[in-house]
């Protein structure tokens, strides 16, 4: 299998230049992921973009021919670190059983200040499927 690009269609991927995730091979990439809904707007407190991202991320690994389950590693920017908690318990509760590698990082700036929370997700397809 070659390249395979992933588009969410959000206004920005030509802009910049990236896709919502690219499969090569049994390997998939996930780019960074906000909470925000359908129309742009970002939702709610750093527990609910968490759920948020990590849905829209659901959605580009199912694109891809992924599952969560196929998730090896997990990178969380935060720009509070004192929300560090209720991300973690977020993830955990999609993860517990999956159990990536992660990482939680504080940055100082999002795109829009009102985003709290980005995540990254790296996913390994079993060639048993």
């Amino acid at each position: 299998m070659g390249r395979v690009c992933i588009s969410s269609n959000a206004q920005w991927e030509s802009v910049v230049g990236y896709s919502r995730a690219v499969r090569v091979g049994a390997h998939v990439y996930v780019s960074g992921t906000t909470g925000i809904d359908d129309e742009g707007n970002v939702v709610g407190d750093a527990s609910a973009q968490t759920v948020r991202a990590l849905s829209i991320i659901e959605q580009a690994l199912a694109k891809a021919g992924a599952r969560m389950t196929d998730v090896v590693r997990t990178r969380i920017f935060v720009t509070d670190i004192s929300q560090w908690e209720s991300v973690g318990r977020v993830h955990g509760e999609v993860f517990r059983d999956i159990r990536p590698a992660a990482t939680v990082v504080e940055v100082s700036k999002l795109v829009k200040p009102e985003m709290l929370v980005e995540i990254e997700a790296d996913a390994f397809i079993e060639e048993t499927r």
